[in-house]
């Protein structure tokens, strides 16, 4: 039975375990047992909180017996990438210099989840400050993709996926500042959302205003995603995004009814210049055959105006400059080669320059709007091929069907910055294998704070195109064991 509590999900625990079927004690030791035996081979957490989360789990069984009023995801266990504040427990942002910085408080989505009875059972790997999409770090090492040891497990919020991926934990908290959690999710064959700006509050964003970094949740289903953003979302003082947003029914909005009849769905391959690999371009078209078997009403856009890296790097390096240039100078020796590249390169970006980057946004906003004026969602690949090799250098070339290409950014995905700067909602789900037997990801992408029709749309097209019943494959733990 232990075996089969690890691939639970997140809503049919809140079942059972309301309905006493299973206990929050032997679900927390089983996957607290599979992580502690998968952990070698995948190095996807900094921090387990194994004692801590027994205690818990023993907390959550005796309010169900005592009767008492239960959270909507009590007794289920998550995890929190290494980037996101959790009261303490240490938050390390994946860097040498804060080893053991152990955060007075929660992060807010941290709190509301642990409000809601969720147990927090460790912290996943992130590269330094989430700053790339490969998620290694001289603190801990690489953390490997979960189908394949050889190949990168995405980044930044790497860990997260992993864990779900590999059965450790039904629901993982993440982040997004260009893909980080889309990326990941494609990767390892889970769903990742990027939210519309301010449904989540984000109460460690240092730019109020300007903020393009979500807060964000990673799981295996659609149904769990909606599942934990109802838990998550709401309006907090520390966000303005958040002040004012209405109040939805994720839970609901994210149950795989009807069909997707009078809806319109706007399409797109790549940019102009992007190569996508042939098992992407193959998984998309039979995603795209999939939608319209669901009765969506299908038309190809073009992808004029999308290659923003150059925008989105513009921004985001003078964000990370402003906040890292101190310890990059203090603490340079113990930071990787490629962080302090990234730090150093907006050095040459002036205010003109990044103002005129802000203008650009303003017009991808734009841009974007007025496609989704004329349709319900867009439609592309979430990246343009599988898992690149375990020993990706950010700074080297990406190989795309034998073409080596400049710009792994601009290249591997340049279809998840341009929703971090325009603030829309965008998803990431599981459409295929690739020919090398690993996930490709197909991004859904919504109207502007029109994330429950969003999530709608993803679980009408999950349960078409399922690939919900194949998981990654490990060695059976030794008899007697949990998982």
């Amino acid at each position: 039975m232990s075996e089969a509590l690890c691939f639970l999900s997140a809503a049919e625990l809140r079942t059972r375990i309301a309905r006493k079927d299973i206990s929050p004690v032997d679900v927390t030791a089983a996957v607290l047992a599979r992580a502690a035996r998968l952990q070698p081979e995948l190095n996807c957490f900094i921090t387990l909180c194994a004692e801590s989360a027994m205690e818990e789990a023993r907390q959550a069984e005796q309010a169900i017996t005592a009767g008492r009023p239960l959270g909507l995801l009590h007794g289920i266990p998550f995890t929190v990438k290494d980037i996101v504040n959790t009261a303490g427990v240490r938050t390390t942002f994946g860097a040498v210099p804060f080893a053991d910085n152990v955060p007075a408080q929660d992060a807010v989505s941290v709190a509301r989840l642990r409000a809601q009875g969720a147990i927090l059972i460790g912290k996943t790997t992130s590269p330094e400050f989430g700053s790339k999409c490969l998620t290694d770090s001289p603190l801990y090492g690489r953390t490997r993709n979960a189908w394949d040891a050889t190949r990168t497990s995405g980044g930044s919020s790497g860990g997260a996926a992993v864990a779900v991926a590999s059965g450790i934990a039904p629901l993982a908290v993440a982040t997004d500042g260009g893909g980080s959690t889309r990326i990941p999710a494609a990767c390892n064959g889970v769903v990742g959302i990027k939210q519309s700006q301010g449904v989540v509050p984000h109460s460690q964003a240092q730019d109020l205003f300007g903020n393009q970094t979500y807060v964000t949740p990673t799981t295996r289903t659609v149904a769990d995603t909606g599942l934990m953003l109802q838990a998550m979302a709401g309006p907090h003082a520390c966000d303005p995004w958040s002040l004012g947003m209405p109040s939805a029914d994720y839970i609901g909005a994210a149950q795989p009814q009807g069909d997707l009849r009078g809806r319109r769905i706007l399409y797109c391959l790549a940019p102009p210049g992007r190569p996508v690999a042939a098992d992407v371009a193959k998984a998309f078209e039979a995603s795209l055959a999939t939608l319209a078997g669901l009765g969506a009403e299908l038309e190809e856009f073009s992808g004029e105006g999308f290659n923003v890296e150059s925008i989105w790097r513009a921004i985001n390096h003078t964000v990370w400059r402003t906040r890292f240039v101190e310890p990059a100078a203090k603490h340079g020796d113990t930071l990787s080669p490629t962080f302090l590249k990234q730090i150093a390169s907006a050095s040459e970006v002036s205010g003109v320059e990044y103002q005129r980057a802000m203008f650009d946004r303003s017009a991808l906003f734009l841009r974007v709007q007025d496609l989704l004026g004329r349709a319900d969602f867009l439609a592309m690949p979430t990246l343009t091929r599988t898992a690149l090799p375990i020993d990706q250098d950010l700074f080297g070339t990406i190989d795309i069907d034998g073409q080596a290409l400049e710009n792994v950014r601009a290249h591997w995905f340049p279809w998840t910055m341009p929703f971090n700067m325009t603030g829309h909602p965008a998803i990431s789900l599981p459409c295929g294998f690739g020919t090398d037997g690993l996930p490709i990801g197909l991004q859904l992408v919504g109207q502007f704070r029109g994330d429950a029709d969003l999530l709608r749309a993803a679980a009408v097209f999950e349960a078409a195109c399922d690939q919900r019943s194949r998981w990654p494959q490990f060695p059976a733990a030794a008899p007697g064991g949990a998982c």
